[in-house]
């Protein structure tokens, strides 16, 4: 299974499964963000490019980007994970994992030979051209703390290579993010959808040194990001009380869906606001059960013994223990 989200695919496997079904196979907060449009022309005529300028320096003061000439927006954190190795001369990439898997296939995908490491010490002991890392990690949640990563940037930017570092789970956990720091050679990554809860309208941001901003914009042509996006990215960026309000939120919910899990066998085993990873005997058996219940998780080729829960909607943890206590039963 290659991505969450898939609702399609679990309605194919499990036709027999309850409806309305409930999927906690990604990392998206489940609280989106309260959409509305003053301006209903954001649909009816181009983007303009100073919508984009603003989103840009909203973007960059909510992620504390010190120039908003140094972030620029994309549609979706996905296609900037697409663009970036068509951006380097083909070598050899380090992928810290395991992780998010669309970043070593994108990288093979444009012709580099890529090797799986599990840490970042490792990644720089290959000698690669680029290191790429995901931070907090998908799918244990695990953190790379900043004086590293900014070692390894140095290091990297040594060798000409880039540090590749996709903070798609980073805005609601504290101290995490190198986005306000002068890092040569190094990509970030952001991903608005998932935070805000609005993944389908597809934005994303890369933060970078102007020349390699100035190429994925390049790369990225006119009128990427639509009218829609940009007003609701703008929008979402100035309200800051809604961020820290979630934070609490999520803080409270994720201490509920670790207290279900833990009551059914499971042990944590990783996460973050937005997703837990939890090791179970039977998490094969686990998963079958739950997708006929109508809830659907995502699983692991690397690890059968590990499933990841989405935080699930208010009205989603009485159903997702009930499923649980009636297997237990």
């Amino acid at each position: 299974m290659n991505h969450g989200g898939n609702l399609h695919d679990a309605k194919a496997l499990f036709p027999e499964a309850s409806e309305p079904w409930i999927d906690l196979s990604t990392g998206i907060n489940p609280n989106a963000y309260p959409v509305s449009f003053s301006d209903p022309t954001v649909f009816t005529r181009l983007p303009s490019q100073q919508a984009v300028r603003e989103l840009e320096h909203a973007a960059a003061r909510a992620y504390g980007v010190p120039d908003p000439c140094l972030i620029v927006a994309a549609p979706g954190s996905q296609s900037l994970i697409e663009l970036l190795p068509r951006l380097r001369p083909k070598g050899r990439v380090a992928i810290v994992g395991p992780t998010y898997n669309e970043h070593a296939a994108c990288w093979m995908g444009q012709g580099h030979e890529c090797i799986a490491v599990a840490n970042l010490s490792d990644a720089l002991s290959e000698r690669t051209d680029n290191i790429v890392l995901v931070n907090p990690n998908n799918p244990d949640g695990r953190v790379v703390v900043a004086p590293e990563l900014a070692r390894a940037a140095a290091i990297m930017q040594a060798r000409g290579g880039w540090l590749v570092v996709d903070e798609a789970f980073a805005d609601i956990e504290d101290g995490v993010s190198i986005a306000h720091r002068d890092l040569p050679g190094t990509v970030i990554l952001r991903s608005f959808g998932k935070t805000y809860g609005l993944a389908g309208i597809r934005l994303g941001f890369a933060i970078a040194a102007r020349p390699i901003v100035d190429e994925i914009r390049a790369q990225l042509g006119l009128w990427a990001i639509s009218g829609p996006a940009l007003a609701i990215g703008i929008a979402a960026f100035a309200d800051d009380a809604w961020l820290v309000s979630q934070k609490d939120v999520l803080r409270a919910a994720v201490s509920d869906l670790d207290r279900v899990l833990s009551r059914s066998g499971f042990r944590i085993v990783g996460g973050t606001l937005l997703f837990r990873l939890a090791r179970h005997p039977a998490a094969a058996s686990v998963f079958d059960d739950l997708a006929r219940a109508g809830i659907w998780v995502r699983k692991f080729p690397h690890d059968a013994a590990i499933l990841r829960f989405g935080i699930p909607p208010k009205d989603g943890l009485p159903r997702l223990e009930a499923a649980l206590n009636g297997r237990l039963g």
